[in-house]
């Protein structure tokens, strides 16, 4: 690489390359050029960004804390034109980077038990599974596809429904035998009611008693980020937790958990979509194939 081929992503080519192989003489062998040439470089980088991106030193080089957010971002830009190049060289073969954004509770037990068929069926494609069960902005997070639990608010999205599921109150065996199996309204507000602490859970938990449909609040005394999290408490026997029935059926059926009150539940059901930005054109042959992948075989039933 020389002096004059080199642009801004070729200075953030020598960037990472001096990053990932520890040093500028190491990238200056792999980009056949000079260590000072590389050291001049980054040096002229840091002074157009007006950030220092890296702490020298005679034995090691050290990001700051900007350089760790540049390296960052800098990776994924380079992967963006290697997959760019690879698509418009292949036409429409399946090629490149899929980035997909889901909850813990639907990558463990529905994405990740799928992707050895996905991979064997494009091996070309590589799969970026980003867990995180609160709503992120697609465009700003650079996700080609979310996985979305419940009613969708408008937005300028395109939506593919997956499927529904039903909700079960679940318990460990070693819990109910400790504080009891509740059969009643007024059993199920004397225990441990586990709940989720991110913005958009439901306050509570939709029952019906008598006839009559009522939110039984969370007791507050453990909550957790994600519904993962939820799960792994009620198998250590932490209290209750209602769950999309199929993040729990293989405990149920193995009796590592066992469902509650289930003649209280109103048999309301939680949707899931597979949401993507669908405006400037075609949809790239990459995010299309996985689409049509989690449409025919991520299907929610039960």
């Amino acid at each position: 690489m020389s002096r004059q081929q080199i642009n801004r992503s070729g200075e953030m080519a020598v960037f990472v390359q001096a990053v990932e192989l520890g040093g500028f003489s190491a990238a200056a062998r792999e980009c056949c050029m000079t260590p000072s040439a590389v050291s001049k470089l980054v040096q002229r980088l840091e002074e157009r960004l007006g950030v220092r991106l890296i702490n020298r030193s005679t034995r090691q080089l050290q990001l700051t804390p900007e350089g760790c957010a540049f390296h960052e971002r800098a990776v994924r830009i380079l992967a963006d034109i290697d997959d760019a190049e690879r698509q418009a060289a292949a036409g429409d073969v399946p090629a490149g980077r899929v980035r997909i954004n889901a909850s813990a509770s639907f990558a463990t037990h529905v994405l990740m038990p799928l992707l050895p068929e996905f991979l064997s069926a494009y091996p070309d494609l590589s799969v970026d599974i980003i867990q995180n069960d609160a709503v992120v902005d697609l465009m700003a997070e650079r996700v080609d596809i979310a996985i979305r639990a419940g009613p969708l608010k408008a937005s300028r999205l395109i939506a593919r429904k997956l499927g529904s599921t039903s909700m079960t109150i679940v318990g460990a065996p070693s819990y109910l035998e400790r504080r009891g199996k509740p059969e009643s309204l007024d059993d199920l507000m004397t225990h441990n009611r586990l709940s989720l602490s991110y913005a958009r859970a439901v306050d509570g938990w939709p029952l019906v008693a008598n006839g009559l449909q009522t939110l039984l609040p969370p007791s507050e005394k453990v909550r957790v980020s994600d519904g993962e999290g939820l799960r792994r408490l009620a198998l250590a026997g932490v209290g209750l937790a209602r769950m999309a029935t199929f993040t729990v059926r293989g405990d149920i059926d193995a009796g590592r958990l066992v469902p509650v009150a289930e003649h209280l539940n109103p048999g309301d059901r939680e949707t899931f979509h597979a949401v993507f930005q669908g405006q400037g054109g075609a949809l790239p042959s990459r995010v299309r194939v996985m689409l049509d992948f989690l449409a025919m075989r991520a299907r929610l039933s039960g």
